[in-house]
């Protein structure tokens, strides 16, 4: 993505984060997308808002509509053809040639 070029991420450690709290993610914000990062590991990104607007294709100061994950999943809907009870049968066959 053009909008996280590896030049604009800021890092800012988990011990720094415990210390400073919102004020230094706010501070780095400033300059762009924030790496948080444990024990030198990258674990997460901070994003503006109006930033996370523009990703997401919502208006700055609209909230963009997200889904949990297990609201993803309600929304599916069903994808196989087959019933429970031919799952079964197969899955029985299956295990029955293990022997």
């Amino acid at each position: 993505m053009r909008f996280l070029t590896r030049q604009a991420v800021k890092t800012l450690t988990a011990a720094e984060l415990k210390r400073r709290g919102m004020a230094a993610i706010e501070e780095r914000l400033r300059h762009g997308p924030v790496h948080l990062s444990k024990r030198n590991k990258a674990v997460a990104v901070v994003l503006s808002m109006d930033l996370y607007a523009r990703l997401s294709q919502s208006e700055p100061g609209e909230t963009p509509v997200t889904l949990s994950a297990v609201q993803w999943l309600l929304n599916r809907g069903t994808t196989g053809a087959r019933r429970k009870s031919q799952i079964n049968k197969a899955l029985h066959k299956d295990r029955d040639s293990w022997t």
